[in-house]
C-alpha cells in the first residue's frame, strides 16, 4: 500500500528539521503508522527512498522499538509489566486474569479486533503503582481484576486512540505470536 501524498510530504518536512536524515526515521515511522495503522515493509522502503537511507536502517529501527507495529494489531495496545516490582505485587495473577478475560494469549489480538496485549519484562516506569499496564501509551496502575474488567469494557467500545485509524486489513484475526515473524526487542514473554 503506497503512502498518501500528505504522509510523504510530512516525512519530507520533518526530515528538513534535522541536520541528519537518520534523525527523521522515528518521526517518519510515526507518520506512516498513524496513516496506515502499522508499518509494512513496503512503507519502510518508501521511507528509505524519501530519506535517502538504506531500507535496512529503517527496518532495524522499526523492529527495535516496540512502539512500532509491523503487522495489523487491535485498535488498542495493552502492555502489562511483569518486571520485579510489578511481579512482587501480583503481576503474574493480573497477567493470567487479563489473558483469561480477553480469551487470547500474550501477543495475540482478540477476535473482535479491539485489543492486542503483550507482557514485558522491561520496566514501564510506574513501579509505585504496581502492578500496572500501559494502555495506548497511558498508564493504568494498581491493577485488580475489577480494574482490568473496567478497562477491557471501555476498550471494547472505544475507537482507536488519538484519532488514529485502525489498521487497513481485511480482518484483525487472533494470530499466535510465534506464527508471525515480528522482532520486538522490548516485548518478551516470561
Amino acid at each position: 500500500m503506497s503512502l498518501a501524498k500528505a504522509t510523504a510530504e510530512e516525512i519530507k518536512t520533518r526530515a528538513a528539521r534535522y541536520p541528519s536524515k537518520q534523525s527523521a526515521i522515528i518521526p517518519a515511522l510515526w507518520a506512516v503508522q498513524h496513516e496506515q495503522g502499522y508499518v509494512t515493509k513496503e512503507a519502510m522502503g518508501e521511507i528509505a527512498k524519501i530519506l535517502g537511507l538504506p531500507p535496512s536502517l529503517i527496518e532495524a529501527t522499526a523492529s527495535f522499538y516496540s512502539m512500532f507495529l509491523t503487522r495489523p494489531e487491535g485498535r488498542h495496545d495493552v502492555v502489562i509489566c511483569i518486571n520485579a516490582p510489578c511481579m512482587l505485587r501480583g503481576a503474574d495473577e493480573m497477567t493470567a486474569y487479563l489473558g483469561q478475560q480477553l480469551g487470547v494469549r500474550d501477543g495475540q489480538t482478540t477476535k473482535d479486533g479491539a485489543i492486542t496485549w503483550h507482557s514485558t519484562i522491561e520496566c514501564l516506569g510506574a513501579c509505585g503503582g504496581a502492578p500496572m499496564m500501559q494502555v495506548d501509551h497511558q498508564f493504568e496502575e494498581n491493577l485488580t481484576p475489577e480494574r482490568i474488567d473496567a478497562i477491557i469494557q471501555k476498550l471494547r467500545t472505544d475507537p482507536a486512540p488519538h484519532g488514529a485509524r485502525p489498521p487497513k486489513a481485511a480482518t484483525v484475526a487472533s494470530v499466535p505470536a510465534e506464527k508471525v515473524a515480528r522482532p520486538r526487542a522490548k516485548r518478551t514473554q516470561a
